[in-house]
């Protein structure tokens, strides 16, 4: 296989076949890009991580206290959760993904964040829906504390909160479904969820019948590819006391 160019794993999920390649764009230097795609279908790439990275630091900036218990819904390639443990509040933090081949990649440290994440004792990995385990506040998201708590909730999922990973997670976005998740958060827990897109004023609207203080956060980083500056957002959202 080129240099440029391999594909390193391909494997059937129940959403698709999914893969992970890792590759080199002599634009960008002596460095290698990971990629996930969904059949056809570019999920994640490393080339730009600024915006799952702030997911983190904007939502943990928002949250009060020590010890702190985390979720973070999507793994991905790993970035979110990697930057989420520099804060040294945390006390555990469960990364929730549907797919357990993504789960695999990081654990068997396929992926350079794996290595990190593995190494980490405050993390674990938990296989399974968020969506599912997000409505169900009596068992939750941890299987070995059911009922449980959090400080924060960290989502990076869909691409947006109208364009969806699959068809299935639009029903979430609603007020029921996110008062169900927000009996998981403590008093003043914190939502926070990223979004390819510029922040859409009817999703701030409804996540203000939830949650008692909403902010969007435009996150800029640049993208010679578009020849210039691209853009994605933040939600972060505080809980009533």
């Amino acid at each position: 296989m080129s240099l440029l160019f391999k594909e390193i794993d391909s494997q059937a999920s129940p959403i698709g076949e999914i893969s992970l390649r890792r590759r080199r764009i002599p634009a960008l230097g002596d460095r290698d890009i990971y990629e996930v795609k969904l059949g056809e279908e570019f999920l994640m790439s490393s080339m730009f991580v600024d915006a799952e990275e702030a997911l983190s630091e904007l939502g943990l900036a928002a949250v009060q206290g020590d010890d702190l218990s985390v979720v973070v819904g999507g793994l991905g390639l790993g970035y979110t959760a990697v930057t989420a443990l520099k804060d040294s509040r945390i006390k555990e933090q469960l990364v929730v993904d549907f797919l357990d081949t993504v789960i695999g990649w990081h654990k068997d440290e396929l992926v350079p964040l794996g290595k990190i994440l593995n190494a980490d004792p405050r993390n674990r990995y938990i296989h399974g829906s968020f969506f599912d385990l997000a409505i169900d506040p009596d068992n939750g998201f941890d299987p070995e504390a059911p009922g449980k708590k959090f400080d924060a909730i960290l989502l990076d999922i869909d691409h947006s909160p109208t364009e969806f990973l699959a068809a299935s997670n639009a029903s979430f976005y609603c007020t029921e479904k996110l008062a169900l998740m927000a009996e998981q958060l403590k008093p003043q827990g914190v939502f926070a969820m990223w979004s390819q897109n510029l922040p859409e004023e009817s999703f701030e609207t409804l996540l203000k019948t939830v949650f008692d203080k909403v902010e969007s956060h435009v996150v800029k980083f640049d993208n010679p590819f578009q020849g210039g500056v691209a853009t994605n957002s933040v939600y972060v959202c505080v809980k009533g006391i």
